[in-house]
């Protein structure tokens, strides 16, 4: 069975992502509230040290129901700094409360986060059609005004890099690669 090539073939928890969720479209707001959390979180680190804390991730975050975390008090963020389960640092764990407290306000002006966010793209996913990992841009002029529009709202850890591995993640984007099995199944 072939699989993108950034896909280590040792790690049964990134099989299981990029054969499972890696690409497939998300419309749901807690969903979404998650990986802008994860991709967040991800920046200067790999993806795979994100997939083995995402229960962590759970836990600490209230199982990303947003209100909840939108709430976090400077104790609650103290506590957060010694949870060895989720990344620790300070800007990341503050960035996750204050994306927070935004991504109910979208949902406040557009009746979801989801209609806003795909909204930049008419609902619909961009299909590629690369041919190797090599082709696959590190952001696009999509991920550059959703990530300016993020930012003027006050968003944390949402660069034009950080935004278009979230698109990737949540299927605005089908990156899989054409020779990958996956390509197909959600094109």
């Amino acid at each position: 069975m072939n699989r993108c090539g950034w896909v280590d073939p040792r790690s049964e928890l990134y099989i299981q992502y990029h054969d499972e969720e890696w690409g497939v479209p998300v419309y749901d707001d807690k969903i979404l509230f998650e990986f802008l959390t994860l991709e967040g979180a991800q920046a200067g680190l790999n993806w795979l040290t994100i997939l083995k804390k995402r229960e962590g991730y759970r836990r600490a975050f209230a199982n990303f129901e947003v209100e909840t975390v939108a709430r976090f008090d400077e104790a609650k963020i103290a506590s957060l700094k010694e949870d060895a389960a989720i990344i620790r640092n300070t800007l990341k764990i503050k960035s996750t409360i204050t994306n927070a407290q935004n991504f109910i306000k979208i949902q406040e002006e557009f009746g979801s986060f989801s209609n806003y966010l795909w909204g930049f793209q008419n609902g619909k996913p961009v299909v590629n059609h690369f041919k190797s990992i090599t082709e696959v841009p590190a952001s696009t002029p999509i991920s550059d005004m959703i990530s300016k529009d993020l930012v003027k709202r006050g968003f944390k850890f949402v660069g034009t890099t950080i935004v278009y591995a979230y698109m990737q993640a949540i299927g605005m984007v089908n990156d899989h690669t054409v020779d990958c099995f996956r390509f197909k199944a959600i094109k």
